[in-house]
C-alpha cells in the first residue's frame, strides 16, 4: 500500500465521481448518482479553498474538500466549510483519515483561513467521535436538523496563528513536529451537547493544547471569531500569559435588525437587514410562503439556503417595497423588490457579475407541476431528484416553461424567463441574466386557492378522482378518511411504555406488530443515533426554519412515568399520554402537552413496515398512493402506512382541526419515519389505528 496525499488535478473528476457512486454513504449522495462533469461544476461554483485527493498506486481512494460555500451554507471571513471528506470503506482505518484531515489545517494556517466548520451524521459514530478528537466543538444546534447533520466548528489554527508571535522556540519546535491534531487537543466526549460557556455575556469556547512538554490553554470568542485570552505552562508547571495576534480579517457580527416589512392583499414581505434574504408570509400559511437569498455583489460568497453571511446593506422604502444596495470596492448590486397584485417583483442592476440566489418554496403540501405538465406530490425526491447535496446536478429548466405548485390556500407560479436549476421540488437556484437595459427581472406569482389556474392548462383545477400508483401522477382532491376496515374481531390490543426508552417500546394488535423498536439496546436510525421506542415525544426546531429545518428526535429527556400509558419530562415540561380502548375498532389517541415549549412538538413513530412499502396519504387536499422507494421526505394532513403483515397503520390529528398540525413522513436505510408536528405552546392530540385496509376516499 503506497498512500499519495495531493491536491486535485484536472481529469480527476471522473474518478472521484466514480469512487463516490460506488458507495453508498459517500458525503453528498445524489440519487442517480454524479456524473465527473457535474462534479467538476461543483468544485468551481463551491469556490474551493483547496481539494485534496488520496491515491493508492493511482487509484483515488479518498477526498476532503474546503469550500467557501456550499449552497446549503456560505463561510464568514477566515472561515472555510470542510465536505466531500470521504474515504473508502477498506482504508477506513489506516492513517489516510488523519492524514487529509491535517494536511487540509495546514493548508489553512498557510491561507490564513484559521476557523473550520464541517457537518457531520451524529449517526454515523466514527466519523463523529474522529472529528471530536481533532478539537471539533459545537457552538450552535447540537441535534440533526432536516439536513441530518449538526455542525461543528475547529478553532485550532486560529489559536496556534493569534499565540505563535509569543512562543519561545522549545515550543515552536514542538509545533513544527505536529502530524496530527489528536495527539495535540484534550479528548472532548462524542456527546450531543454544546461546548459554549457564556464568560460575561461573551460565547466562549475553552482549548487545552499539549504541545510536547508544554501545555497551551486558549478562550475563544465564537462569536467575533478570535481568541479572548491565552497561557503557556512549560515542564515546570509555570504559566505566563500569551500576547494574542489579531487574525488577518475581519468577523462581521449580525447587528439582528427588525425587518423591513411591506405587502398587500393578505402577503407580508420581509427583507433581513442583516443578510437580505427576502421572506414572503401568507394569512392561514404556517412559515414563510417563499424565501429568496441576496446575491451578493461578490459572485464566490453567494448566500446559501441554510445561511448567508452578514452583509453591509443599504435598504431603503420604495413604492411597494425596498431597494437594497450592496456595494464591494467598486462593485455594486442594486435590487428593486416590489410586490403588487400577488406579483413579485425582483430586480437586479449590478455592474459585475454577482452570486446566484437560492429559492426556497414554502409549500410543504400541495401540488409540483413540472414543466413537462405532470404532477408530483411536494417532496423530496418526488418529481425530480434531490441535489441538494450536489447543486450542480440539480435538473436545469428550459426557457419559456413554468413552474407551478398548487396548496390548499395558495399557489405559487414561476414563469421561467432566466436561468434557473431545480434542485429538488421545493428548492431552485435562479440565475441573473441582465437585459438589454442591463437589469435582471425575476418574477414569481401567488395566488389564492381561489384565483388558481392550472399551469399546464390554463384552467382552474377541477376535482380528479384518479389515485396514483407508484408513479405518482394521479391524483384526487378529495381528502383521504379511515374506511370500514376494522381489525378482525377478537383482536388484543397490547401496548408497552417505558420510561427508560422515553416511549411506547411495543404495540401489537392481535397478531398485527405495529411498530419497531430495539429496547432493551438502543441502535441508530436514520440521523438518530439513540433509538430505543417505537413511539416516542421530543420538541423540534420549526418545521419551516431555514438554519435547519425539523430535526429527527434526538433531544435528550429524561422521562418520567405519571401512569402505565403517560410520561413526563420535569425539565422541559412535557408531557403526553395514551388512552388505548379495549375495543381495537377503536383508534389510540396521543395527547400532548407542552405549555413552555417555544419548539414545535412531535410524536415520532417507527411503523413496523417491510424495507419498502406502500402509503396513502392526503397532502393539500390531495389523494396519493406513492411507493416508499419513490421519495426522501413528504409532508401530509393524513398518512395510511401498510405494515408488514399487510394491515395498514393510520395517523392524523385527533380533532381534525387544526390546520398546522402535520405528518412529515421519511424514508431511510433504517426504514420508515413519520413524524406529528404540532405548533409550539399548543396542547395537540393524534388518532392511530389499525385498520385491515388502506384508507378510502
Amino acid at each position: 500500500m503506497s498512500i499519495t496525499i495531493r491536491p486535485y488535478q484536472e481529469g480527476d473528476a471522473h474518478d472521484i465521481a466514480a469512487l463516490y457512486n460506488r458507495h453508498r454513504d459517500n458525503p453528498n449522495p445524489v440519487a442517480g448518482g454524479i456524473t465527473g462533469d457535474e462534479l467538476e461544476r461543483e468544485l468551481a461554483e463551491r469556490d474551493t479553498g483547496t481539494f485534496l485527493v488520496a491515491e493508492d498506486g493511482g487509484r483515488v481512494v479518498g477526498t476532503f474538500g474546503l469550500f467557501h460555500n456550499t449552497g446549503r451554507r456560505s463561510a464568514r471571513a477566515g472561515e472555510l466549510i470542510a465536505d466531500m471528506f470521504f474515504v473508502a470503506p477498506a482504508y477506513r482505518n489506516g492513517v489516510i483519515t488523519g492524514r487529509l484531515f491535517t494536511e487540509a489545517v495546514e493548508w489553512m494556517v498557510q491561507s490564513g483561513c484559521l476557523v473550520l466548520r464541517l457537518t457531520v451524521n451524529p449517526a454515523n459514530s466514527v466519523a463523529f467521535k474522529l472529528y471530536r478528537r481533532v478539537g471539533c466543538v459545537s457552538v450552535g444546534q447540537t441535534v440533526p436538523g432536516e439536513d441530518g447533520n449538526v455542525e461543528l466548528h475547529n478553532y485550532i489554527p486560529l489559536v496556534l496563528r493569534s499565540v505563535f508571535a509569543d512562543l519561545g522556540p522549545e515550543v515552536r519546535s514542538a509545533l513544527g513536529g505536529l502530524n496530527s491534531f489528536g495527539t495535540v487537543t484534550e479528548a472532548r466526549d462524542d456527546e450531543l451537547r454544546s461546548d459554549v460557556r457564556l464568560v460575561g455575556g461573551v460565547r466562549t469556547v475553552d482549548y487545552h493544547l499539549a504541545l510536547g512538554e508544554f501545555r497551551i490553554t486558549a478562550s475563544v470568542d465564537v462569536d467575533r471569531g478570535v481568541v479572548r485570552e491565552a497561557e503557556v505552562t512549560g515542564p515546570d508547571g509555570t504559566a505566563r500569559a500569551l500576547r494574542l495576534t489579531e487574525p488577518p480579517y475581519h468577523v462581521r457580527a449580525p447587528r439582528r435588525p427588525e425587518p423591513h416589512r411591506f405587502g398587500s392583499g393578505g402577503l407580508v414581505c420581509e427583507v433581513d437587514g442583516d443578510d437580505g434574504t427576502l421572506s414572503v408570509l401568507a394569512e392561514g400559511h404556517h412559515g414563510p410562503l417563499f424565501v429568496s437569498t441576496w446575491p451578493s455583489c461578490r459572485a464566490d460568497r453567494p448566500a446559501g439556503w441554510r445561511e448567508g453571511e452578514p452583509r453591509d446593506l443599504d435598504i431603503v422604502a420604495v413604492e411597494n417595497g425596498v431597494r437594497v444596495t450592496e456595494r464591494c470596492g467598486e462593485d455594486e448590486v442594486v435590487g428593486t423588490v416590489t410586490l403588487t397584485e400577488g406579483t413579485l417583483r425582483q430586480d437586479f442592476a449590478f455592474t459585475s457579475r454577482p452570486g446566484r440566489i437560492f429559492q426556497t418554496v414554502g409549500l410543504r403540501q400541495g401540488t409540483f407541476v413540472h414543466p413537462d405538465g405532470e404532477r408530483h406530490p411536494i417532496g423530496l425526491g418526488l418529481g425530480v431528484r434531490d441535489a441538494s447535496e450536489a447543486v450542480a446536478a440539480s435538473q436545469v429548466v428550459a426557457a419559456g416553461t413554468e413552474l407551478a405548485w398548487r396548496g390548499t390556500a395558495w399557489g405559487i407560479g414561476l414563469p421561467v424567463r432566466e436561468p434557473v436549476r431545480l434542485i429538488h421540488s421545493a428548492l431552485l437556484e435562479r440565475g441573473l441574466a441582465a437585459g438589454p437595459d442591463g437589469v435582471a427581472r425575476l418574477r414569481t406569482e401567488f395566488r389564492p386557492a381561489d384565483e388558481r389556474t392550472d399551469a399546464a392548462t390554463g384552467a382552474r383545477p377541477d376535482a380528479a378522482t384518479a389515485v396514483s400508483t407508484g408513479a405518482a401522477t394521479g391524483v384526487s382532491t378529495e381528502t383521504a378518511r379511515p374506511g370500514n376496515t376494522a381489525p378482525k374481531p377478537g383482536a388484543v390490543r397490547r401496548l408497552e411504555l417505558t420510561a427508560s426508552a422515553a416511549g411506547v417500546t411495543s404495540w401489537k394488535e392481535g397478531a398485527t406488530k405495529v411498530l419497531r423498536s430495539p429496547y432493551p439496546r438502543t441502535r441508530v436510525f436514520g440521523y438518530n443515533p439513540r433509538w430505543s421506542a417505537g413511539m416516542w415525544v421530543t420538541a423540534e426546531s420549526s418545521r419551516f426554519g431555514r438554519a435547519s429545518g425539523l430535526g429527527w428526535g434526538v433531544r435528550p429527556a429524561a422521562w418520567e412515568e405519571k401512569h402505565p400509558l403517560g410520561l413526563f419530562a420535569p425539565r422541559e415540561r412535557i408531557g403526553w399520554e395514551l388512552t388505548a380502548p379495549e375495543d381495537t375498532a377503536e383508534p389510540v389517541r396521543a395527547d400532548l402537552q407542552a405549555p413552555d415549549s417555544e419548539e414545535e412538538i412531535v410524536l415520532w413513530l417507527t411503523p413496523n413496515t417491510a424495507r419498502e412499502t406502500t402509503v396513502v396519504l392526503d397532502s393539500g387536499g390531495t389523494r396519493w398512493e406513492l411507493g416508499s422507494a419513490g421519495f426522501r421526505q413528504i409532508w401530509a394532513t393524513a398518512a395510511t402506512v401498510r405494515l408488514a403483515d399487510g394491515s395498514w397503520l393510520d395517523c392524523r390529528p385527533a380533532d381534525g382541526t387544526d390546520a398546522q398540525a402535520e405528518l412529515v413522513l421519511r424514508t431511510t436505510p433504517s426504514g420508515l419515519l413519520i413524524g406529528c408536528v404540532s405548533p409550539a405552546r399548543r396542547p395537540s392530540a393524534w388518532q392511530l389505528a389499525v385498520h385491515s385496509g388502506p384508507t378510502r376516499s
